[in-house]
């Protein structure tokens, strides 16, 4: 039996897809050609974002369409806010399995570099000022990516510490309220200051977040791993390494999606392990 490849879609999480997809009606007169199968254009997106290559370059021998085919279903169906919904309805499935980790929460960022410029990008101070991006991730106690946003390399990591919290989408899958704050959250001396730290307690979330000036060995890197797990997981995917593309809003329905497919996998290990 041949082995599936990554970025074809299997028949379970297309089933959970194919109802979030805006519903687009054929023409009756002048038709034209006829349209792509969505799930066609998703293998082609996923083929870009797994292996980095350009649109332009999209083997047509694949079956997938053209690579701008599959650019225009990728900015339409974030338009459509289909990968948000995607993530958030894969994150309610966890927690309904009790996979989520509420008890902590913990945030860090990585830069990229972005070769072509663009809306939230800046100099960057870790690649001789070259222009960059920035990830930045809060994930639950085991690693699973709640919300993610994305900056200009040159955004100081503290920027982003209360839009993380906020970007939290509430998440169902168990009775009573959806559950959408952490009981603490560990963050690392760059998310140092008192004031965030005032917000956080306000939010009813206990920070925990390493002090400038005190010795390394903490012992918060025991919590905080998890996060730098997550942010190599969305580096493993190649067109997260790099961003390629000048439109934000396109390298950000990207990062969604790599973010939907770590939820995907861990949903998938923990009923295995049942």
């Amino acid at each position: 039996m041949a082995r599936r490849r990554p970025w074809e879609v299997e028949d379970e999480l297309w089933e959970l897809i194919e109802p979030l997809l805006p519903k687009v009606e054929r023409r009756f007169r002048y038709p034209g050609r006829r349209r792509l199968d969505d799930r066609k254009a998703l293998c082609g997106i996923l083929f870009v974002l797994y292996t980095g290559i350009q649109w332009e370059f999209l083997p047509q021998e694949l079956g997938y369409g053209s690579g701008m085919t599959c650019w225009r279903r990728l900015r339409d169906w974030n338009a459509a806010g289909v990968w948000s919904r995607l993530h958030e309805l894969l994150l309610a499935r966890l927690q309904a399995a009790g996979a989520l980790d509420w008890s902590r929460a913990v945030v860090d960022s990585s830069s990229i570099r972005a070769v072509k410029g663009g809306p939230k990008t800046g100099p960057s101070p870790v690649d001789r000022a070259r222009a960059g991006s920035k990830h930045h991730v809060i994930t639950d106690g085991g690693g699973v990516p709640l919300a993610v946003t994305l900056t200009g390399a040159n955004r100081n990591d503290i920027t982003q510490l209360m839009p993380l919290v906020h970007a939290v989408p509430p998440v169902r899958g168990r009775v009573g309220r959806p559950r959408r704050r952490p009981g603490r959250l560990f963050a690392d001396r760059a998310y140092d200051h008192d004031k965030y730290r005032r917000q956080l307690r306000a939010q009813g979330i206990r920070p925990v977040i390493a002090r400038r000036g005190v010795e390394h060995g903490s012992g918060l890197g025991v919590h905080r791993w998890v996060v730098e797990q997550t942010l190599a997981l969305l580096h493993w995917f190649r067109r997260l390494r790099v961003r390629w593309e000048i439109r934000d809003d396109i390298h950000e329905a990207f990062l969604s999606i790599a973010c939907s497919i770590i939820c995907w996998r861990r949903l998938q290990r923990h009923h295995s392990l049942r």
